[in-house]
């Protein structure tokens, strides 16, 4: 058994989540802004994430449930979690993004993953605060694909890393081997290996035989 760890918006969705939310205050050009920069590794992520946070303050919970209905997995993403389930792996989503939109892109593929480690909007009075909560705000995915990879008892050369920004650099650099999903330029040095398709990555999987080919 392996671990595989994914990054959620970027690379298993071409959907970014707080510029789907951002659309319901107006204010989706300075999401996009905020992210790109953080995922090129100009601002600190959880800087980038309380400020993108802060700009949805007082959303309705209804609009912020409409946005996550929006998110989407990429094409090919379903399958592929779904050959490493079958094949014994043990799949992760290890996301800066929120469990929400996560939780709902898996269920309408009918997708599901082992362990999703994921970021909260918290909701007072119908609406979202303008805080953001969970384990990846401060903390970083390297811890957490260390921690998984003890509770499993997976050995850290068994594990794989799959993303795209900067807040991925982390867990690509501790996994045994890191994969770059269209990776930004600041990730590229980092990486193993680079695809730009989920079909890519499973031909990659089983030219390493952590997949049989079809």
């Amino acid at each position: 058994m392996k671990l595989v760890a994914f990054d959620f918006d970027g690379t298993l969705s071409d959907s970014e989540m707080t510029v789907l939310l951002g659309k319901r205050r107006e204010a989706a050009a300075e999401m996009a802004e905020i992210t790109e920069r953080a995922m090129n590794d100009e601002i600190g992520y959880a800087e980038s994430l309380r400020e993108r946070a802060r700009l949805l303050a007082g959303l309705e919970v209804e609009a912020a449930e409409e946005a996550y209905d929006e998110v989407e997995l990429r094409p090919g993403a379903a399958d592929l979690i779904a050959r490493l389930n079958d094949y014994g792996h043990h799949t992760a989503i290890l996301t800066g993004g929120f469990e929400r939109g996560v939780r709902r892109a898996l269920e309408k593929e009918g997708a599901s993953v082992d362990t999703i480690v994921a970021n909260r909007l918290p909701v007072e009075g119908g609406r979202l605060t303008g805080e953001v909560e969970g384990p990846l705000v401060e903390g970083t995915k390297d811890r957490e694909l260390e921690r998984l990879a003890a509770d499993l008892g997976v050995k850290m050369e068994r594990t794989i890393a799959v993303g795209d920004g900067a807040n991925d650099l982390p867990m690509l650099e501790v996994a045994g081997f890191a994969v770059g999903f269209v990776p930004k330029d600041a990730v590229r040095p980092v990486c193993d290996a680079v695809v730009e398709s989920m079909r890519g990555l499973g031909e990659l999987f089983e030219e390493r035989g952590v997949l049989r080919p079809k």
